[in-house]
């Protein structure tokens, strides 16, 4: 048995379908009176509806949560949750949404309470994300977790099924990476493990049927959230951070692109962690059951374009992460050229 370290996170975990009507009840369990709603401007029925049944708890509806969070609508929600006396925020959504409520927290000490209705994970970590000119900065801060988490799998029931499934790929990915982190112990692996399998089979439920699967999803969500928030993120999310930020593409969709090319490259010098990931999907490679799920396979389809891969080369090298493989910006290149183009990964000896 290797050594590790492992430690509980100070949450509160409620899942079950309808759980949303009881997110008042959470509230008391945490103390909160009053509470500023967040959410894009696309879900913001969605968050009348939680204001709504919070009633005079509830401080008003923010509907400027952003991808990536950039800096300027970041600035406006801490001034706005100032204003209208908040004592914490109910994020509503998927990552962008949490995301916000995390810099709050990190600005003003607000706590969170989340409602997630994507497969995103960020609820479950301590780690907050900034953008400003096109970078986007990120950091771990206690502060920053969410003390309370709803789950409620019939809030997912209205997420598109390519949304559904881009988001449920970024989950893996979590699951993926706290495999091979430097950090993982026997209870991360083994939930991280787990998480991918049932991802993996509840995924081709939803697009058969996008009424089934949902509750299985979410709860894979939630273990792969949980793997991520207890681990270090290594080249994976370094990649996606910088394409996020820099280049503005969309979150989920890129981490789907971006996956199978860098567990690929990482599988030699992590093959534990590669044998759990082939046992959790049946032992078919992750980019055939991609492609039976109609995921997106290349960056050009993204909006991004070659032109720009050096800068993404350039700030992925430069700036010092984790990775069980080495990490030069030959191999990076080619990664993400082959990304770009949408053409199956190759893996490559380590050296």
């Amino acid at each position: 048995m290797r050594d590790f370290v492992y430690s509980a996170p100070p949450m509160r975990v409620a899942f079950g379908a309808g759980r949303l009507a009881a997110l008042a009840d959470e509230l008391d369990h945490m103390e909160l009176r009053r509470v500023l709603v967040l959410s894009t401007p696309e879900q913001r029925e969605l968050a009348e509806r939680v204001a709504g049944l919070l009633g005079d708890r509830a401080a008003g509806v923010h509907a400027e949560a952003r991808m990536h969070v950039p800096v300027e609508v970041a600035d406006r929600a801490v001034k706005v949750a100032a204003a209208r006396g908040a004592d914490g925020c109910v994020a509503v959504g998927g990552g962008s949404t949490v995301g916000l409520g995390k810099i709050i927290a990190l600005r003003s000490g607000l706590p969170i309470v989340a409602v997630p209705t994507t497969y995103a994970g960020s609820e479950m970590t301590p780690v907050w994300g900034l953008t400003e000119n096109g970078i986007k900065k990120t950091g771990k801060n206690p502060v920053v977790l969410p003390r309370g988490v709803v789950y409620d799998p019939e809030l997912t029931l209205s997420l598109p099924v390519p949304m559904s499934v881009t988001s449920g790929v970024n989950a893996i990915a979590h699951a993926v990476e706290a495999l091979y982190a430097p950090d993982a112990s026997p209870i991360v692996s083994l939930m991280a493990e787990e998480s991918v399998r049932a991802m993996a089979a509840a995924l081709p439920r939803v697009v058969a049927d996008p009424g089934d699967g949902r509750s299985d999803a979410l709860y894979a969500a939630w273990l792969a959230g949980a793997c991520l928030g207890q681990t270090t993120m290594g080249l994976h999310h370094k990649l996606c951070h910088v394409l996020g930020g820099t280049l503005d593409l969309p979150h989920s969709e890129t981490h789907t692109v971006m996956l199978p090319h860098v567990l690929a490259f990482n599988a030699p010098a992590a093959p534990a962690a590669a044998d759990a990931v082939a046992r959790a999907l049946g032992c078919e490679p992750l980019w055939d059951r991609l492609r039976t799920l109609g995921a997106p396979s290349s960056l050009s389809a993204l909006g991004a374009r070659r032109e720009d891969l050096a800068g993404v080369v350039d700030q992925a090298v430069d700036a010092p992460y984790s990775n069980p493989r080495q990490v030069d910006r030959a191999a990076l290149t080619a990664l993400l050229d082959a990304a770009y183009d949408g053409r199956p990964p190759r893996e490559e000896p380590h050296a």
